[in-house]
């Protein structure tokens, strides 16, 4: 059992996150009339309020914005617009919106005079009525002539404003103008003018800022004149004080002075020091002239390299002689002569030698002295020139910069003078506005059609959360979803007087063969349901009264007649009903005579020949009807008459009203729970089965009566829609079972 439940409740878990469509649908299918309903009547009365209000027309006026305005000279930068930028068109759109030029239009076409925007020429509105009839709601406030029309203009100039539409084309230059109002005309003519307006206002706005330009050029350009000519005298005076013809050429003039003079004191410093090198040579050797005569400075002299050559010339001379001659010979005595006359001539140009490196030596040291003297003062009169061309070039700059300046103002000024007359608009009408012919506002088969639509999701939406908030148990997927429970079977509901009973006879008219059927379809479940150990005392109980629990019990006893014996019995001894729908007087002896022993059994049973089923009803309602069921004799009675019979029904008080179900499903092999389709809570009824369920009752299962099948809130109502020969059969073709029609004797019949 504890297998099964699982199951069944994994079921229906699966079944709650599974969107079921059809539920939807027949949700909506049963509100459908009332959803039509709602949905006409709003459209009517839709309808009524907007044939009734006051065609709106709106009139469109096409304006093109020039991205690149004529230009007479360059003198857009005088008034800080860049037209190719984003921010220049949004400007353009914002200027058309702003107040200023609504009152223009306003002014220009005399609006406040106009009869749909002067409030003296309307009918007073409905608002003003009511400040008419009561007087403190009226402004004690008393306005000049003057303040009287300024709120007036103010007021005409805010319902232009609401009713104009500025609305730029995506990815162009353009813009529409659209204005929207009662009259025709005047929707057009509005939008025009705002037009004109807004070219015209461009027009004066550069006008006047042209001549503010020109008037701040000329105040400026004067200034910057006296500035410029005292710059230039300050200039020439400058280059007469200081006898200036030619800055830069002297300058040259002393930089090329002071490079040469450089150039020749470093070509004097080399010279000394390779004199000086040559001069401590000399001072090393002494006065030794042999010593003086092996320097290579010396060697390297032209002369002495001569008288040299000469001196080896004689020496060799005397060598060859010497080998011929003696030493008195007179060519030896010349040869000798002429070597010693060498030699001293050697030793003269080597002293003259050596006194010319040192005359060299100090006249290359009188070269530098007097270069370095020469290379300083070129220097200070360097400086000298270069402090006068710095200051030179100073003036001269501030010339050349006020020079510009006046130039550029004087440019400036002489175009802003000239161009002063030339009006280029920044904008012109592509597309003048004409008068429509058909009204904007309202579109009334669009706002009817609308309120259809919404008003039928509304009715929608409507139907939904009435379904939301109705907890009933509408069909048998709630049976089971929302209770827990196995639905047994269902009964259709049939049409009759909601103030009388279901008549006894509907189960066997053929014209109600539905609702026979499902009564049989409740036998067969029953029966099914015990097939190894059959419930022989079967108790029927709801939650409340009115749920149909006698009907349920009578008919499934006609049913179960069919093939059983069968007793039915009236239980609820608080609001007895079996014995009247049987005809039976309220006197007629039943269940409460049978266990007070004040009458026998045979006497509290009743046979309806029709339908071959006894009948016990509760007989005299007793004051105590709990203590009475929960006696003894009335378990007896039962153990007796289950002898007797194939089934014993019992038809008890309801579950959640009283506690005489709860005493009598102890002696109950079966339980019935009946509830009255889409009417009882299903807190009710869970606490109900809950109730039976905690005492131990055997409930095999709910059923779900009066089930309305007519409009299809539920899908078992096509089942219930065939009329075809299976319907015509269970009608007609009942099996007629033999019964045991021996007659009880009183005495098998006592109860002790």
């Amino acid at each position: 059992m504890n297998a099964q439940d699982n199951n069944m409740q994994q079921e229906r878990l699966l079944q709650e996150e599974v969107i079921d469509l059809r539920q939807y649908w027949r949700i909506v299918d049963r509100f459908k009339w009332r959803i039509a309903a709602l949905a006409v009547a709003v459209a009517m009365l839709t309808a009524m309020v907007v044939f009734s209000m006051t065609p709106r027309y709106q009139a469109t006026a096409t304006l093109m914005i020039e991205a690149e305005q004529p230009k007479a000279l360059s003198i857009e930068e005088v008034y800080g617009l860049d037209s190719s930028r984003k921010e220049y068109f949004l400007t353009q759109f914002e200027i058309l919106k702003s107040r200023t030029i609504a009152e223009q239009v306003v002014a220009r076409l005399n609006l406040t005079e106009h009869p749909l925007f002067d409030p003296d020429q309307q009918e007073p509105s409905f608002k003003e009525k009511v400040k008419g009839w009561l007087p403190f709601l009226a402004s004690n406030e008393i306005l000049t002539e003057e303040e009287a029309r300024q709120l007036k203009l103010e007021e005409v100039t805010d319902a232009v404003s609401e009713n104009l539409t500025i609305s730029p084309v995506r990815n162009t230059q353009l813009v529409k103008i659209t204005f929207e109002s009662e009259s025709p005309q005047l929707a057009a003519e509005i939008a025009n003018t705002v037009a004109a307006v807004f070219i015209d206002s461009h027009l004066e706005a550069k006008l006047d800022m042209t001549q503010q330009a020109t008037s701040w050029l000329n105040d400026r350009l004067e200034d910057l004149r006296v500035k410029l000519e005292s710059s230039e005298a300050q200039l020439q005076a400058f280059q007469e004080s200081q006898g200036l013809v030619d800055v830069a050429g002297v300058q040259g003039l002393a930089a090329q002075e002071l490079n040469e003079i450089t150039t020749q004191l470093i070509d004097a410093r080399r010279e000394l020091k390779q004199a000086e090198s040559i001069h401590a040579l000399v001072q090393s050797r002494g006065t030794d002239i042999d010593a003086l005569a092996s320097l290579p400075e010396v060697l390297n002299h032209s002369v002495i390299a001569n008288i040299k050559q000469a001196e080896t010339e004689a020496s060799r001379k005397v060598s060859e002689l010497a080998r011929r001659y003696g030493p008195k010979h007179p060519k030896m005595i010349a040869a000798r002569d002429e070597l010693e006359s060498v030699q001293d001539k050697l030793r003269s140009e080597v002293r003259q030698l050596i006194s010319g490196i040192q005359n060299d030596y100090q006249t290359a040291q009188a070269d530098v002295r007097a270069l370095e003297r020469e290379l300083n003062q070129a220097k200070g009169e360097y400086q000298q020139i270069s402090r006068k061309e710095t200051r030179y070039n100073e003036l001269k700059r501030e010339v050349e910069v006020n020079r510009q300046l006046y130039s550029a103002f004087l440019t400036r000024f002489k175009e802003t003078s000239e161009t002063s007359g030339f009006e280029a608009a920044n904008a012109r009408l592509m597309d003048p506005a004409v008068s429509p012919r058909e009204p904007a506002k309202p579109k009334k088969k669009l706002i009817v059609a609308l309120a259809l639509v919404v008003s039928a999701m509304f009715g929608v939406m409507l139907a939904f959360l009435i379904e939301a908030l109705n907890d009933g148990i509408r069909n048998p997927e709630d049976v089971e979803n929302k209770l827990g429970q196995r639905m047994i079977g269902m009964l259709p509901w049939v049409k009759h007087d909601k103030e009388e009973r279901l008549s006894l006879a509907t189960f066997f008219d053929s014209a109600h063969h539905q609702f026979a059927e499902a009564v049989r379809t409740l036998r067969t479940s029953l029966v099914l349901s015990h097939l190894e150990t059959p419930a022989k005392v079967i108790s029927v109980t709801s939650s409340v009264p009115g749920e149909g629990k006698t009907t349920v019990a009578e008919n499934l006893g006609f049913a179960l007649a069919q093939m059983e014996k069968v007793l039915l019995i009236d239980a609820d001894m608080r609001r007895p009903s079996v014995g009247k729908d049987f005809g039976l007087p309220v006197y007629h002896p039943g269940l409460s005579n049978l266990i007070a022993g004040s009458n026998t059994l045979a006497e509290c049973i009743h046979h309806d020949e029709k339908s071959s089923l006894d009948v016990m009803p509760a007989g005299v309602v007793p004051p105590n009807p709990q203590e009475m069921l929960s006696s003894p004799r009335f378990t007896k009675a039962l153990q007796v008459l289950m002898d007797k019979y194939d089934r014993v029904i019992l038809d008890t008080a309801p579950a959640q009203v009283v506690s005489d179900a709860l005493i009598v499903s102890r002696v109950a092999d079966s339980m019935l729970y009946v509830v009255k389709a889409d009417s009882t809570r299903q807190k009710m009824v869970t606490n109900g089965i809950g109730r039976l369920l905690q005492v131990g009752a055997k409930v095999d299962g709910v059923v779900l009566n009066q089930l309305d099948t007519s409009n299809k809130a539920t899908y078992y109502g096509d089942y219930y829609g065939y009329d075809g020969e299976y319907g015509s059969y269970s009608a007609t073709a009942r099996p007629q079972v033999a019964k045991q029609t021996t007659k009880v004797s009183e005495k098998d019949l006592e109860v002790a």
